[in-house]
């Protein structure tokens, strides 16, 4: 059974972690080369406006494979350098790889959410949850510390005090906490979440693909830059996004008061 379930409506591919029975588990050998060949995939495709992430059956990711590190295998075993190189080579290439899609990216939240699982759903753009979501950084609990770059998101997230709160005590939250904490940015029933992920992910992709993509980047470089880098980052972006087809379709629709079919040009 393949690790991820590619699937694709339109101009939205969803990606489901695929390992139910265990509540999708990451870390297995090979998982960073799934991960990293689906995102690149999706960057050279300009068909692709928006991705939907999700997990198979009763869980979005319950994080690292436990039965591995307890038995120190696969990425867990061996010697610390080696145990490093397996984060830095498999784990961290999935974190990678969704961190460097260029378009605009949905976490569906099905079920929990859980150290690994919860850095995977914060890397998206934007997080709806199932009421049946729960989110937690476990991590301290298993005697280990957050190895996946969470410790850099979450605060971003959520703030300083209340990512503090969570690794300290290893405490998780469910989803009408994560909703007023601004950790997802709304909560539905379980049996309407893909439904509601795909309404949301089709207006996304409704927008021109290049605006989109550009937008989702001006976003990321925010996060680092000054306001005056910002701004000519911004002048410089515009400025090729007014020579577009896109740009005078946008301007046409809205003066004939109909919706804008953009087609990437």
């Amino acid at each position: 059974m393949s690790l991820l379930e590619i699937t694709r409506r339109n101009h939205v591919t969803t990606l489901t972690i695929n390992r139910p029975e265990t509540m999708n588990p990451l870390g297995a050998k090979g998982d960073g080369d799934a991960f990293a060949a689906a995102c690149d995939a999706i960057n050279l495709d300009l068909g692709v406006r928006c991705v939907i992430l999700t997990g198979a059956g009763r869980a979005f990711s319950a994080g690292g494979d436990i039965k591995a590190m307890k038995e120190r295998t696969g990425t867990f075993g061996g010697t610390p350098p080696g145990i490093s190189d397996g984060y830095r080579d498999n784990i961290h290439k999935v974190l990678r790889a969704l961190y460097g899609l260029r378009v605009p990216l949905v976490a569906a939240v099905n079920g929990p959410a859980i150290g690994l699982g919860c850095d995977l759903a914060c890397l998206a753009d934007i997080r709806i949850a199932s009421d049946r979501a729960k989110f937690g950084v476990t991590f301290l609990k298993l005697g280990i510390i957050p190895g996946d770059g969470g410790t850099w998101i979450l605060p971003r997230i959520i703030g300083e005090a209340r990512a503090a709160e969570l690794f300290y005590t290893g405490d998780v939250i469910d989803a009408p906490t994560a909703l007023d904490w601004g950790l997802v940015s709304r909560v539905v029933a379980g049996d309407a979440l893909l439904d509601e992920a795909h309404m949301l992910a089709d207006k996304v992709a409704a927008m021109p693909p290049h605006a989109l993509r550009h937008a989702k980047n001006l976003m990321r470089q925010g996060r680092s830059t000054t306001y005056d880098t910002a701004l000519e980052m911004a002048a410089n972006t515009q400025a090729l996004m007014h020579l577009t087809e896109d740009h005078m379709e946008g301007i046409d629709a809205l003066i004939e008061k109909r919706a804008p079919n953009f087609e990437g040009k």
